[in-house]
């Protein structure tokens, strides 16, 4: 455990820990072995931001060979078993390894910021829930380079398509352990984020003073804690079915294939909270800064996002209306499914009243997150259309459903975290993105995505189903298929566009200055990008909107500063942690362990486990020991800050 946590990252005249066990102590500011060490919060976010938006043009990529192959009938681009594969990991990677991380990376940069903390709870337990996401991404992907191939089992998983006699390669084994892998990443960054946001709050910042993307971040975190036990208990049943021969879904032997998808949705239906949840806290912070007033009824959209939680875990068998329930079970969902619409029609509304009577500026992010709204709307009015059986009786498995949930995920999910890189682009790196290809990708992504997915609300109402990788000409299909074809290449040049814009402006973007947008939360007081240590003292917190506050009380705020302070430096500074190389060498044994047990290696797996014990413990033998931080007057580091604790 990293009890470097304990006293806020300061020293309070606290008796110095007992000696530590260190092998190797890295000191290195710059380079790579920086990077493969760092316990820094804003880094991990940063790397876990680079992560994901790989996976999402990798994501893409396979949407596009999907799109393509669709784009007129009888089209042999690919072969029925390619498109499995595409369709298989592209549903695995925007929703794992793109959409979650990115939300993760936001959560490990602003969360700390928000709330006037100088890191996370635990820092290197945070490392090590990014290496251990690198590890499972690995493993999730490996087979594209292996003769077994990709997975080709659909990212839904369903039982048998998973067991041994349907796949009896190991593509599908790599596929198992990789997404138990990313859930132990997933399960320890939410751990880290609910003790952060309820330990390290600075003085002042009740629970009801949270920004709504904090509060976001927890009730995100809670979902992850209490939903993943059940795709890991899947998980592992499925596993043991493929290697040692039980029965849990084999139904020739007694097992119930459907028992997987109760399980599955149970984790899955409150994993779309998870991906949509961070998307709300990230518009609640935009909407008022550019509307230039407090969000309308802070304390709604709080208890809403709460209710849109809870509910979460009552809706899962919604998605099961055609497995013959029963009507009991059937109606139970129907009206759980409409009554979680409630809370999220609420929160549309006071994000309105928060855009009425103010003065709006029209800048990237607030155009991206006009678009949220009015794409998550289409998508929410569809959802509600499922929480009717006999409608959804029709719309099942069709491809009515994947303009559903694509409108809410990348409509939703992804309009809103474009939103959130451009706003907090210049606090995170320090430069400013140009409104006029901002808003220029923007206006190719909106057309793009419109021309995409809403074709396919007509094609699923005829009667397409998905997951078809050709179709007859005679269908009443080609149309429309055309349509969304171009559509997702426009699409695709929206988000080339988008990146390119960012990688322009990274490297030789204006500078920005300081509060670029004119902010309301705490992060915007700082420099950009942040110091090391976030804040030169821990703020005191005096209202909702705290920087709104503090711009207009600076003479009291500039006297309170001063006094902390001087408190701080009697008592030796700020006190950071060091970096560490264990949280890696433990997700690296977590890989080679994963690799052993898929190829039925007994030597690799245990010499995995091995490591995987070994880089913990060592981990553990570091105990609380860090480095000291002075400052002068300016707030410039004075004093070699590996000076031992």
């Amino acid at each position: 455990m990293d009890v470097t946590a304990k006293s806020h990252f300061t020293t309070h005249g606290e008796s110095a820990p007992a000696k530590s066990y260190v092998f190797w102590r890295p000191t290195a500011k710059t380079g790579l072995i920086s990077w493969l060490t760092t316990v820094d919060h804003k880094r991990i976010g940063f790397l876990y931001g680079l992560f994901a938006l790989f996976f999402f043009l990798v994501g893409g990529s396979e949407a596009l060979m999907i799109r393509l192959q669709l784009m007129v009938p009888n089209n042999n681009l690919l072969t029925a078993v390619q498109y499995n594969t595409m369709f298989t990991m592209h549903g695995t990677t925007m929703i794992f390894l793109a959409v979650m991380p990115l939300g993760a990376a936001f959560f490990n940069i602003i969360m700390p910021l928000q709330i006037g903390a100088r890191d996370v709870a635990f820092p290197r337990l945070n490392a090590f829930s990014l290496w251990t996401f690198a590890a499972g991404a690995i493993i999730v992907n490996i087979g594209w380079f292996l003769p077994d191939g990709p997975p080709i089992t659909s990212w839904v998983g369903y039982a048998p398509l998973t067991s041994k006699l349907y796949n009896p390669n190991h593509s599908t084994d790599f596929w198992i352990l990789g997404l138990q892998l990313l859930g132990v990443a997933s399960i320890a960054a939410a751990l880290n984020f609910i003790v952060t946001i309820i330990n390290l709050r600075a003085p002042g910042m009740t629970m009801m003073r949270l920004p709504v993307f904090t509060w976001m971040t927890l009730v995100t975190s809670f979902l992850i804690i209490l939903s993943f036990p059940a795709i890991t208990i899947a998980l592992v049943e499925v596993m043991m079915d493929r290697q040692f021969g039980t029965n849990f879904f084999e139904v020739s032997n007694g097992g119930m294939p459907i028992l997987w998808q109760h399980l599955f949705w149970i984790f899955g239906h409150p994993e779309v909270y998870i991906l949509i949840l961070p998307a709300m806290g990230i518009i609640s912070e935009i909407l008022p800064t550019f509307s230039r007033k407090p969000l309308f009824g802070y304390p709604i959209v709080v208890f809403s996002g709460a209710c849109i939680g809870f509910l979460g875990f009552t809706v899962w068998s919604h998605h099961m209306f055609t497995t013959g329930m029963g009507t009991v079970a059937t109606a139970a969902f129907s009206l759980a499914t409409m009554a979680i619409a409630v809370p999220t029609g609420v929160k549309i509304f006071n994000w309105i009243g928060t855009l009425w009577g103010g003065h709006l500026k029209m800048r990237t992010p607030m155009m991206f997150a006009l678009g949220f709204i009015w794409m998550f709307m289409i998508g929410g009015f569809s959802g509600v259309m499922h929480a009717a059986a006999p409608a959804d009786a029709q719309q099942q498995d069709s491809y009515f459903v994947i303009a559903h949930f694509h409108y809410v995920l990348i409509g939703g999910s992804i309009f809103a975290l474009l939103a959130g890189i451009h706003y907090w682009f210049p606090l995170v790196i320090g430069r400013q993105v140009s409104d006029f290809w901002g808003k220029l990708s923007f206006w190719v992504i909106f057309v793009g995505f419109n021309v995409t997915f809403f074709p396919m609300h007509f094609l699923g109402l005829n009667g397409m189903p998905r997951r078809t990788f050709t179709y007859d000409g005679n269908m009443g299909w080609n149309t429309a298929n055309y349509i969304a074809t171009i559509g997702a290449l426009i699409l695709g040049v929206g988000i080339g566009l988008y990146f390119a814009v960012m990688i322009y402006t990274f490297f030789k973007g204006e500078k920005a200055n300081r509060d670029h947008w004119d902010g309301r939360t705490l992060e915007w007081s700082l420099p950009n990008p942040p110091p090391e240590y976030n804040y030169r003292v821990i703020p005191t917190i005096h209202a909702r909107d705290a920087y709104w506050y503090e711009k207009h009380h600076r003479e009291e705020i500039a006297q309170e500063n001063a006094v902390h302070a001087q408190e701080d430096e009697a008592h030796g500074g700020i006190h950071m942690p060091y970096q560490s190389i264990y949280p890696l060498v433990a997700s690296c044994g977590a890989l080679l362990g994963g690799f052993g047990a898929c190829y039925h290696t007994l030597v690799v797996a245990l010499a995995g486990g091995l490591v995987l014990l070994s880089g913990i413990y060592l981990w553990a033998m570091e105990g609380a020991e860090g480095y000291h931080i002075h400052l002068d007057a300016e707030g410039r580091i004075v004093e070699d800050p590996h000076a031992k604790h």
